[in-house]
């Protein structure tokens, strides 16, 4: 007996979800277990499986719409069978009058949405800007990685985006040449604005960006042929190409640019070989490729140095805002005009913490930091002090007896902060080893939109740049952030005996609306006691 799909809900604040790719076809045989479709939801592009066995004998949502979730998604069941009653007792999400016709026979859709799959000439697909945050209204592309006439394997990084959280890399479900860009390096739009176009080489894709536009006009396509008039010298396209498979930051680009470096030379340390802008700064070239270099940027269209600015005279250089940073500021301006902001401060003998760690990463494979040690500190206060674990409603406040600290990590575009869920049942050990790796993503641009997602408190550490001291901008929702400084060797008293000690200080700030001054003291004196006599940290 037939059995009817509907659109899943794979997220917890999913409303609709989007048909990214189907991976079957009306009349495919499915078994359980088979990816049908890719769906595009609030948070990231995922794969659904089927749960039945059949034959595929009808699709809902077509690639490129989107729906509610529980809309009729497909059908599945005996080939041949009738499922006429069945789409028409669907409910309005159904609305195609040939249940079983392949996708080519879709009539196209004449509102602004996307049109089917019919609309389009065979092989082309049509590319949009994808929502890789829960919060992303618009993203910008910071760099393209492929260029109009390069061919495209499927999982190939097509671009780098930035979103209002991260720049990300975002790869190609789909194989063919890239025909057609529709935003460019440094542009932003829309999400569901058309990104790119794929195809097979040569298709005509007049009028596709057009007829595919939300809410406003695409840029007019530049065709193929126009492209190849307009390309450089074979030798040149040849170094571009070859420099186009190369993974670089965008600054490190840029910097390598205004430096002459050729990215080819450098030898990156990031994430599957990435070069990152400490790479560039680090790189010494030769003479021989410091030569080579000097005839490629002849050659080349990249940026110029920085011209020689006399001394006296005025020079100003504009940077325009990414993504990220406009998002920044937005958010950090908001929490501190809407939360009204109050510090406390407490310094803390680190001496029992440096002797604990020096043990601690005697162990084999187990290397913890003092910052991991103030976030274990900081989860196992939360639990004796969940006001502080708190987020403030208009109608109430929400006290949150789960811990999941946020652990502010600096990138080259701005600033994340990943989320360690249930903090307070992770080990030392586990602390350490999973911030090594969210950190280590961060900054690659591997994370994945839901894991800057759900802190209940956020941990921001400027000691490792010689920092003693500072104070941090509420991350809303959360109700505190702590400020964590470099540890300093001075005279202490101890015991009525000045001696040398090693003293961190350490800055609360509070949302007054949810914590009261003696609350934040009190949550700081339970970390103070934690951090001072870690033994008690592993009771």
């Amino acid at each position: 007996m037939a059995k009817i799909i509907t659109m899943p809900r794979l997220s917890d604040t999913m409303t609709e979800g989007g048909v990214a790719k189907w991976l079957k076809k009306v009349g495919d045989s499915i078994k359980e277990g088979d990816i049908l479709a890719e769906i595009e939801t609030d948070k990231a592009t995922m794969e659904f499986e089927s749960f039945n066995s059949g034959t595929l004998l009808h699709i809902g949502i077509h690639e490129g719409e989107t729906a509610p979730i529980d809309s009729l998604l497909a059908i599945i069941g005996a080939a041949g069978e009738d499922i006429s009653g069945m789409i028409s007792g669907a409910g309005t999400e159904a609305k195609d009058e040939n249940t079983i016709a392949p996708l080519a026979e879709k009539k196209p859709t004449t509102d602004n949405r996307q049109p089917t799959t019919a609309a389009l000439p065979k092989g082309v697909v049509v590319v949009t800007m994808p929502r890789l945050s829960d919060t992303m209204t618009e993203g910008t592309v910071a760099t393209w990685l492929k260029k109009i006439g390069d061919t495209v394997a499927e999982g190939d990084i097509l671009a780098e985006i930035e979103t209002d959280k991260a720049t990300m890399e975002f790869e190609s479900f789909q194989s063919g040449t890239l025909l057609y860009i529709g935003i460019q390096a440094g542009e932003s739009a829309l999400i569901d604005s058309v990104l790119a176009i794929i195809g097979p080489a040569g298709t005509d894709i007049s009028g596709i960006a057009e007829n595919y536009a939300k809410g406003g006009a695409a840029p007019a396509a530049t065709p193929i042929a126009e492209a190849q008039t307009i390309a450089a010298p074979a030798a040149v396209a040849s170094v571009s190409s070859d420099a186009s498979r190369i993974f670089a930051s965008p600054l490190a680009k840029k910097i390598a640019a205004e430096k002459g470096i050729q990215l080819s030379q450098v030898k990156g340390s990031g994430e599957n070989g990435r070069i990152t802008k400490t790479d560039i700064e680090n790189y010494s070239p030769s003479a021989a490729s410091a030569s080579t270099t000097s005839d490629h940027m002849a050659e080349s269209t990249s940026p110029a140095v920085k011209p020689f600015v006399p001394a006296g005279e005025n020079y100003t250089e504009e940077i325009k805002n990414s993504q990220m940073r406009k998002i920044i500021a937005k958010r950090l301006s908001e929490s501190i005009f809407t939360a009204p902001h109050f510090y406390l401060n407490i310094e803390v003998r680190m001496d029992e913490a440096m002797k604990s760690r020096a043990i601690i990463n005697t162990v084999p494979d187990t290397k913890v930091s003092f910052n991991d040690m103030v976030i274990k500190a900081c989860a196992m206060a939360l639990k004796k002090h969940p006001k502080v674990n708190s987020q403030w409603r208009e109608d109430s406040i929400l006290i949150n007896h789960h811990v999941n600290v946020g652990v502010a990590v600096a990138v080259e575009d701005g600033l994340v902060v990943p989320v360690l869920r249930y903090t307070d049942q992770m080990s030392l050990s586990q602390i350490g080893a999973n911030v090594k790796d969210v950190a280590g993503r961060a900054k690659s641009k591997k994370l994945q939109p839901n894991e800057m997602e759900g802190s209940t408190f956020t941990v921001s550490n400027l000691g490792m740049f010689g920092i003693t001291e500072f104070t941090s901008i509420i991350n809303q929702p959360n109700s505190a952030i702590l400020s964590v400084g470099a540890i300093v060797e001075k005279p202490v008293v101890s015991n009525g005996q000045i001696v040398v000690g090693n003293t961190m200080k350490l800055t609360l700030a509070c949302d007054h609306r949810t914590i009261d001054g003696a609350t934040g003291a009190q949550f700081l004196q339970t970390l103070k006691t934690f951090m001072e006599n870690p033994v008690t940290m592993l009771a």
